[in-house]
C-alpha cells in the first residue's frame, strides 16, 4: 500500500477509480451501476461499502478484488475495507421511522438554503444516522453542492433506493431528472414529492433534513400534509424585504403546527482581503424577525466548498448545537397550569374532560387544551357544547409546542 500523502480530494480520486473498474455481471463501471453505496475515508483508513443485490450474476470476490486493486494504487490510502451493504429488508418506506424531521425553508431565492441545509446535514451526520432530502423541485441543486450523481436504482418493489455520500443519505428530484428542466403543475409537483416521500427506501432512520423550495407554495404545503415536521430552520439575509417575508412563512408553518425553532441569518457579512476588516453586505434589520437567531453565517468561500461529514465551518457546528439544545426544550415541554391535558387519553375520556372543564367556564373566559395530536377538530366538538356555529369559536390559536403536544387556546363564546 501506498505511503504517500493523500491527494488533495481523496474522496474523488477513489470515485474515480472506482468509476473504471467493471467485473462481470455488471454492465458498467461500480460508480454508474450504483454498487458502491458508501465511501467512508479517516485519513489513509478507506471503507468501501457495495450493494450488488440489483446484479444476481456478479460475484462478490470479484468486486472486493477489483475494489482493493484500484483503491490500494492511491497515494496515502494504507488500509481498505470493503463491506456489503445491509439487504433491502433493513430499508425503510416511511419518514416517520425517522427520529426527528427537520425542514429547511426560506421565504425568497438566492439566500443560501440549500447551502444551510447541506452543510447542516453534514455537520449532524458527525454524530447521527442523517438522510437529506431535496424537495426543491423547481432548483434542486442539492445534489450538485454535494457532487453526487445519479443513477438511483430501485428495490424489487420499485421503491427508489437513496444514494449514500461520505456518511449521508440523499434523495431528491435532481436525482431523478438531471439537468431536465422543470416545468411542472401543481398537481404534478404535488404527486412527484408526495410519491418520494412515501416510497423512498431509506435505510437512515435518525434525522431527516428537508430542503424545502422558497416560498409557501405547493411543495411546502404538501410537506406539513404528508410528513410529520418536528422542527423548522427558516433562513433569511438580514435585508428588510427578506426579513418581512420570513415572518409571514414562519406564521404558515406555525397555522400549520410545526414548531419553528429559529432562524439562520445567512451572508451576515464578508471581510475584506485586504483589510481584514468586516463589512455588513446589509443593512440589519433582524430586530423586526420574529423568532430567535439561531446562528448568524458570513459571506465566506468554505461555505461554497462541498460539505463534508466531519469538518463543517464554525457557525455550521454553532447551528447544530443550537438546535440540539431547542429539541432538548422541546422535549421538556410543560402545559399550562390552566390547560386541560389530553395526552394518552382514549377518546371518550379526551371528550369527557375537555367537556367537565369548558362547561365550568363563564363566557369570555380562556379554554387551553393540550393533546398528543392536532387538537383543530375539536371546535366544532366545541360550537356543539356551547350550541353555536364553529366560527363563533373565536379566536382559536393552535401552536405545536413539541413533537408530541399540541397546545389549544380559545375562549368560550
Amino acid at each position: 500500500m501506498s505511503t504517500s500523502e493523500l491527494p488533495d480530494d481523496p474522496h474523488e480520486a477513489v470515485r474515480e477509480a472506482l468509476s473504471e473498474v467493471s467485473v462481470p455481471g455488471i454492465e458498467s463501471d461500480l460508480i454508474s451501476a450504483g454498487v458502491v453505496y458508501e465511501i467512508d475515508l479517516h485519513g489513509g483508513n478507506l471503507t468501501v461499502i457495495v450493494d450488488i443485490s440489483p446484479y444476481p450474476a456478479a460475484s462478490d470476490e470479484n468486486v472486493m478484488t477489483a475494489i482493493l486493486e484500484v483503491t490500494e494504487a492511491i497515494p496515502g490510502i494504507e488500509n481498505v475495507q470493503v463491506e456489503q451493504a445491509g439487504p433491502d429488508a433493513e430499508l425503510r418506506t416511511s419518514v416517520e421511522d425517522f427520529d426527528r424531521v427537520i425542514a429547511v425553508a426560506s421565504a425568497k431565492g438566492g439566500v443560501g438554503k440549500s447551502t444551510v441545509a447541506t452543510h447542516l446535514a453534514a455537520a449532524l451526520a458527525a454524530d447521527d444516522d442523517v438522510a437529506l432530502f431535496d424537495a426543491d423541485v423547481h432548483g434542486p441543486n442539492v445534489d450538485r453542492i454535494l457532487d453526487v450523481d445519479g443513477p438511483v436504482y430501485a428495490t424489487d418493489d420499485g421503491n427508489p433506493i437513496p444514494i449514500a455520500h461520505d456518511g449521508l443519505e440523499l434523495m431528491g428530484i435532481g436525482l431523478l431528472q438531471s439537468d431536465v428542466p422543470l416545468a411542472w403543475r401543481g398537481a404534478m409537483v404535488h404527486d412527484a414529492v408526495s410519491d418520494l416521500f412515501g416510497d423512498t427506501a431509506w435505510r437512515s432512520d435518525g434525522t431527516l433534513v428537508i430542503d424545502l423550495p422558497p416560498g409557501t407554495g405547493d411543495v411546502v404545503l404538501t410537506t406539513l400534509q404528508d410528513v410529520p415536521v418536528d422542527g423548522l430552520i427558516v433562513v433569511t439575509t438580514p435585508f428588510h424585504t427578506s426579513v418581512a417575508d420570513t415572518n409571514r412563512t414562519i406564521d404558515l408553518f406555525l397555522d400549520e403546527g410545526v414548531p419553528v425553532l429559529g432562524a439562520v441569518v445567512n451572508m451576515a457579512e464578508f471581510t475584506c482581503d485586504h483589510c481584514g476588516e468586516p463589512n455588513d453586505l446589509f443593512e440589519d434589520n433582524l430586530s423586526d424577525l420574529s423568532t430567535e437567531v439561531l446562528a448568524t453565517l458570513p459571506f465566506e468561500a468554505e461555505f461554497q466548498e462541498r460539505p463534508e461529514v466531519g469538518s463543517a465551518p464554525d457557525g455550521v457546528r454553532d447551528l447544530a448545537e443550537a438546535i440540539e439544545t431547542e429539541f432538548d426544550a422541546l422535549a421538556a415541554y410543560e402545559p399550562p397550569a390552566d390547560a386541560v391535558d389530553i395526552r394518552g387519553l382514549d377518546p371518550e375520556p379526551r371528550r369527557d374532560r375537555v367537556r367537565e372543564t369548558f362547561e365550568t367556564l363563564e363566557s369570555g373566559e380562556q379554554f387551553r387544551v393540550v393533546s398528543d395530536r392536532d387538537p383543530t377538530p375539536i371546535r366544532q366538538y366545541l360550537a356543539n357544547l356551547a350550541e353555536v356555529e364553529p366560527a363563533a369559536i373565536e379566536p382559536f390559536e393552535v401552536r405545536r409546542k413539541s413533537p408530541d403536544a399540541w397546545e389549544l387556546t380559545t375562549v368560550r363564546p
